[in-house]
């Protein structure tokens, strides 16, 4: 697969990414790490599931954005595979995330900031593109990255202040 670029976001896209960040911020409002999640059909743009990181909340380790976004759009649509629709989060989804959306057949993947710590994806590994796995799907990085990084730098400076 190319390299990941967000020159190719589609303006739905964008849009998605969008109420992503206002997922994000609704979890830093509940002193979550600011991240959110959504998975849309790609063809329609209708919104199937929602999520926001709440592992402090529901002292859950897999209660990711990513995984809570998958997890509602399974239920809405009645069916574990998403092959016609597009994720779409503000960090790079990390091994864990990226097992699931591998595992869940997603058609796409949209992300905003990369993880160089723990991105599975395309900073530490490339799950999503891994011919050894049984699914492979087109990855699309860096969608309003500045404003989805700052929104992560921001909620951990003030944590190291604490």
């Amino acid at each position: 697969m190319a390299e990941p670029d967000a020159t190719t976001a589609t303006a739905l896209d964008l849009e998605m990414m969008r109420r992503a960040i206002e997922l994000a911020k609704e979890a830093e409002s509940l002193d979550e790490a600011p991240i959110g999640a959504l998975v849309y059909e790609t063809e329609s743009g209708r919104v199937l599931g929602e999520g926001f990181n709440r592992r402090e909340i529901d002292n859950d380790p897999t209660a990711h954005a990513e995984v809570l976004a998958l997890r509602s759009a399974g239920e809405t649509l009645g069916d574990w595979r998403l092959n016609d629709c597009t994720l779409v989060v503000t960090l790079e989804p990390c091994t864990m995330c990226a097992g699931a959306i591998v595992n869940a057949r997603v058609g796409r993947l949209v992300f905003g900031a990369t993880d160089p710590k723990a991105g599975g994806v395309v900073s530490l590994y490339k799950l999503c593109e891994d011919a050894r796995l049984n699914h492979r799907l087109p990855v699309i990085a860096g969608v309003l990255e500045e404003e989805c990084g700052d929104l992560l730098r921001a909620f951990f400076r003030s944590k190291r202040r604490s």
